[in-house]
Parts: C-alpha cells; sequence; structure tokens
C-alpha cells in the first residue's frame, strides 16, 4: 500500500504556490504603474537634463584643451629661457673675476675684454626682451615676495626695513610669469648710537 502524503504538507505546498503567483502579479501591477507614471513630459525633461549635462561636460574640456594650447603657444619656450638665463650669469661673473684680477687690470687688453663683455650682455638681454623675457627691477625697490628673494640683510642707518640695497642674482619675467626671482640683500634699519643714548637718559631721568 502507497503511504499517503501528510495533510499540512499538501497544504503547505498550495499556500506556497498562491503566494508566488501573487508575488508575481504583484510586481507586474508595479512596473506597469511605473511605466504609466511616467509621462512624456517627464521623460523629454530628463532627456533635455541629459542633454544639457554633456553639453556643459563638452565645454569645458574645449576650454582646458584651449587653455592648453595658449599655454604651450605662450610658454612654450619656458624651460629653455630659464635655461638660458645660465647664460646671463656667466657674463655677469667673467666680468666680476677680470676686474678683481690685478694682473689683467694692468695688461693692454682689459678695457677692449670688458667692452666685448658688455656688448655681448647687451645683446643678449636684447634678445631676450624681444621674447618677452625682461629682468626684474631690485635696487632701491622695496621687497616683493612675489618677484624678489632676500638673501641678506644690510644695516643701514638710512633706509628703512626691506629696501634692497643690493642685487646677488638678476630676477627675471616672462611675460607675466615668473622666470626666476631676484636674489637680494635688503636694507635693516639700525638706530643711531645718540639717538640710543638720548633714549637711555630720558628712561633714566624718569626712573628718578
Amino acid at each position: 500500500m502507497e503511504k499517503e502524503k501528510p495533510e499540512d504538507q499538501t497544504v503547505s505546498d498550495s499556500e506556497k504556490a498562491n503566494t508566488k503567483d501573487e508575488n508575481t502579479s504583484s510586481n507586474t501591477v508595479t512596473n506597469e504603474t511605473d511605466i504609466e507614471e511616467q509621462s512624456p513630459e517627464t521623460k523629454i525633461a530628463e532627456l533635455e537634463e541629459k542633454i544639457i549635462r554633456q553639453y556643459a561636460e563638452m565645454e569645458n574640456q574645449r576650454r582646458r584643451y584651449e587653455k592648453e594650447r595658449d599655454d604651450a603657444y605662450e610658454y612654450g619656450g619656458f624651460a629653455f629661457a630659464k635655461e638660458t638665463l645660465n647664460l646671463i650669469d656667466n657674463l655677469e661673473r667673467s666680468k666680476a673675476n677680470i676686474q678683481n684680477d690685478e694682473k689683467l687690470k694692468n695688461s693692454d687688453g682689459f678695457e677692449k675684454i670688458i667692452n666685448y663683455l658688455d656688448i655681448i650682455y647687451k645683446d643678449t638681454i636684447s634678445i631676450l626682451k624681444k621674447n618677452n623675457i625682461h629682468p626684474i627691477e631690485a635696487i632701491g625697490k622695496k621687497l616683493d615676495p612675489n618677484l624678489h628673494q632676500a638673501m641678506m640683510e644690510i644695516e643701514d642707518e638710512n633706509k628703512e626695513n626691506g629696501i634692497i640695497l643690493q642685487e646677488i642674482q638678476k630676477g627675471f619675467m616672462m611675460k607675466d610669469r615668473l622666470l626666476r626671482p631676484a636674489l637680494v640683500g635688503v636694507s635693516k634699519k639700525v638706530v643711531k648710537k645718540e639717538e640710543n643714548i638720548g633714549e637711555n637718559k630720558e628712561k633714566s631721568e624718569q626712573k628718578k
């Protein structure tokens, strides 16, 4: 004889089938409702928003590429120009060394050598200026951290603090971009001894 299936098991399977059918029916109704709720106007608005975003991204990319192109055109020789400044430094050092050499000072060709170096120096500066590379003014100017780099302080009774008194290395600009800062020595105001003595006397009298 075949064993009869338990009634509880039969009922349970039936309930599961009914539940599955109900869930499927519910999902179908929900999807149909979502489709019905999304009107043509909503779809058009979403498409317009996507197009606007994509257009904005394209515009940003175009502007970025144009800026990179302009920078490459305007400042393409930046690294080369910076290396060229070594020639200026060497000319200045050569002239200073020759002028400090006592044997060369007394030679017949001393003045000619100095003149030749000056001609080369002036021509080099002229070529740089034609390519929008200009020396930074330093001596007598107020220290500007954007253009000058202070290397030392020079005590001076007649100058306010931060006035450039010495140019150690010339600085240059390439158009509106800093090629290298000028290395300078700046003033450090000191109080005269007579003033110090007068101040000390005043302080001592006040204490009395």
